[in-house]
């Protein structure tokens, strides 16, 4: 048994929490969940609000089968290739021990964070064999995508079936900074009737988008390639807009309040410190609204994920008026 600490859930919530935390990267994964009356104690790694109560407890150990689960730091897995993150300093020993798994092919380790205008990163190949192309499959969608050239993350799968859950068939929905498609192609999947107009600035990007709605059979998504605040000026009344570019996405709010008709959601996405996770960037929506003649009311606001220490990647869906 070991301590560690942990957030007390309801048990019929135990199950979407545990995704959430999954998300958020703070699941201890070496240890078991436990009951506790009519409860669960779900083991985190660090302090984590928003899900239940935090305390400490005791845990069983798990002793794992799979190499994989045993590998000694933090990786993303896309497909057949595992990225190891870029502050890890044993990326070879990871190496090893991925390479063991018969599901991946190709190790890299990330050399920088996702910067510059097409929202990439520096990929340093590990081993195993040298190829950057692969297919990552989620929420029964197929994803082609070159990890050197286009940036994706895994770790967001249940924030966009969450944005998904909120569409409906026969809805409009623009998708400002689509990158390969993970917003787009779902939703124009799970709902065949929608209109998707999925817009991003890479080239590299626009090209895997357009395979994958052809690899997924899609019929019902435009493709539009270009500055967002361009590519919206002959859009209207859209039912929703994903915003998901979280270090610069207020410099295009007044594009997106431009095309949103009366009763519309947008879902922003942001980047913020812990002091001000939300009242800051509600803010500043509120007044970019207001001189477009808008009201904005709050539907929901979360945080998606830990981005550096004290700063988190968050989303706020709010409604027009």
């Amino acid at each position: 048994m070991k301590e560690s600490l942990c957030i007390r859930v309801q048990r019929r919530e135990g199950e979407s929490i545990r995704k959430k935390l999954i998300e958020l990267c703070v699941l201890n994964k070496d240890l078991k969940i436990r009951s506790s009356g009519e409860d669960l104690l779900i083991p985190v790694l660090t302090p984590v609000e928003g899900f239940g109560n935090l305390g400490t407890d005791l845990f069983e150990v798990l002793e794992y089968d799979s190499p994989i689960s045993q590998a000694p730091g933090a990786y993303e897995l896309i497909g057949d290739i595992a990225i190891i993150d870029q502050h890890e300093e044993n990326g070879m020993d990871i190496a090893k021990v991925l390479l063991q798994h018969r599901n991946i092919r190709t190790i890299f380790q990330a050399t920088s964070a996702v910067s510059g205008e097409y929202r990439t990163r520096e990929l340093l190949f590990i081993a195993g064999e040298k190829k950057t192309q692969t297919i990552y499959r989620e929420n029964g969608c197929r994803y082609l995508l070159d990890v050197t050239s286009v940036y994706f993350t895994p770790r967001l799968s249940t924030e966009r079936m969450r944005i998904v859950e909120q569409v409906r068939d026969g809805e409009k929905v623009v998708d400002m900074f689509a990158g390969i498609g993970p917003f787009s192609i779902l939703i124009a999947k799970k709902y065949p009737l929608s209109h998707v107009i999925a817009i991003d600035k890479n080239p590299e990007a626009i090209k895997y988008l357009r395979e994958n709605a052809k690899l997924n059979k899609l019929k019902n998504i435009e493709i539009k390639e270009g500055d967002a605040r361009d590519e919206v000026r002959e859009i209207s009344d859209a039912d929703h807009i994903i915003m998901n570019l979280p270090h610069s996405a207020m410099e295009f709010i007044d594009a997106a309040l431009g095309i949103i008709k009366r009763g519309g959601v947008i879902h922003f996405y942001a980047i913020s410190h812990e002091d001000d996770l939300f009242e800051g960037i509600f803010k500043t929506i509120e007044e970019h609204a207001a001189s477009a003649g808008f009201q904005v009311i709050s539907l929901d606001q979360r945080i998606v994920r830990p981005y550096a220490p004290y700063q988190y990647n968050v989303c706020i869906d709010f409604r027009i008026e």
